[in-house]
């Protein structure tokens, strides 16, 4: 079971298009992908099922925010399988499609942003053994959580993240294994990656360093890695990205960070209606060949790496 953390410190690249379409196409290949809803928004939560269902079925008691407000003193922690379902639109398309595999999900809550604070109490401490303790197991949660699943169940979890370092998105960095960042080749989309990166390795050193101090009674050492960075909202013109474009994506190489060889364009037509109606654009019945393609061939890119990394996968 591959966890990925999709994140930028920037909003509006792409981030949550990209997940989607993603875990639709990887499904659409025969793999089970379970996707997790991080960021308060809800924009991905609410791209597979519509709000009137979000507010019906899911808000009060089946989302991610039923998860960590679980924690709290005096209460038993929900399990996390609880709170998976499945969205019947897409999953519908993919049985018409003839594929074998599944997207699962757990939704997100508007109110998930309150959660931070609650998590930054936990976190005090009158002694530094059980600010160790408490460093752990709350950043550690999600991971536990994970842990209950039965790793065979499935091969894909992608964890949509809000576009900061916030607690809830630490917990999500911890759990995973790999980091995907989608971006826009412009200034300020770039500007932050390297950044992100540094507190990546920030995050990995101190947390390891507790688990050290710890002796591993309560956690284990984690070293999730930038698997990649995708450009999104590519304009292209004779078949190659425009000139602005490809220097912003030329200074990102100096960086050394791993980046996907695919990029994909700009659509806005393509992509603006798949929300409404549940099904991801790569899905499509017909339409939008280009864009539909592009994802394809990130989808292939994207298996590739993970089983030149792992050959095992």
């Amino acid at each position: 079971m591959h966890v990925i953390s999709v994140m930028n410190y920037k909003g509006g690249v792409g981030k949550t298009t990209i997940t989607a379409n993603l875990a639709a196409e990887l499904a659409n290949r025969g793999y089970r992908v379970l996707l997790i809803d991080i960021d308060p928004q809800t924009n991905l939560t609410l791209s597979f099922i519509t709000p009137g269902e979000w507010e019906k079925y899911y808000a009060n008691t089946k989302t991610i925010r039923e998860w960590f407000n679980s924690f709290e003193e005096g209460l038993s922690p929900v399990d996390l399988k609880r709170l998976i379902f499945t969205p019947p639109k897409v999953n519908q398309r993919l049985q018409q499609l003839g594929a074998t595999g599944q997207v699962d999900m757990i939704a997100s809550h508007l109110e998930l942003i309150n959660i931070d604070l609650e998590l930054a109490v936990q976190l005090s401490s009158a002694s530094l053994r059980q600010a160790v303790r408490n460093f752990l197991r709350v950043h550690g949660r999600l991971a536990q959580g994970l842990g209950q699943l039965e790793k065979e169940r499935y091969q894909f979890v992608l964890i949509d993240c809000p576009n900061n370092l916030n607690i809830v998105t630490k917990t999500a960095i911890v759990a995973s294994d790999y980091l995907l960042i989608p971006t826009k080749a412009d200034y300020l989309s770039t500007l932050g990656i390297g950044y992100l990166n540094n507190s990546l390795d920030n995050l990995k050193r101190d947390y390891n360093e507790y688990v050290k101090v710890d002796e591993g009674k309560s956690a284990r050492a984690i070293n999730p890695r930038v698997l990649g960075v995708i450009f999104n909202m590519i304009q292209v013109y004779a078949e190659s990205p425009i000139a602005t474009q490809r220097s912003y994506m030329e200074k990102l190489k100096s960086l050394r960070l791993p980046i996907f060889d695919t990029y994909l364009r700009e659509n806005k037509t393509c992509y603006a209606t798949s929300p409404e109606f549940g099904i991801p654009t790569v899905l499509s019945n017909g339409f939008c060949e280009n864009v539909v393609s592009d994802i394809k061939s990130f989808a292939s890119e994207f298996v590739h790496k993970l089983g030149t990394i792992n050959p095992k996968f």
